[in-house]
């Protein structure tokens, strides 16, 4: 997966994903956002992983 694909994952899921991106600190990627993990060089495909099991109700069809 490329960054622009995840980028354009989130943009489905999340109404403001830019801000999604941005503020909200995820424990799966070890206490930082996925901006923050984009710029450490974290694989974006990891990246999503770790949004998916932060969201378990996320529906299937976004996963």
């Amino acid at each position: 997966m490329r960054i622009s694909q995840l980028r354009g994952k989130l943009s489905d899921y999340f109404p403001d994903a830019d801000t999604y991106a941005r503020d909200i600190i995820h424990s799966e990627l070890g206490g930082i956002s996925v901006n923050a993990a984009i710029e450490l060089g974290m694989e974006p495909d990891e990246i999503w992983k770790a949004v998916v099991r932060h969201n378990p109700s996320m529906a299937e069809k976004y996963r």
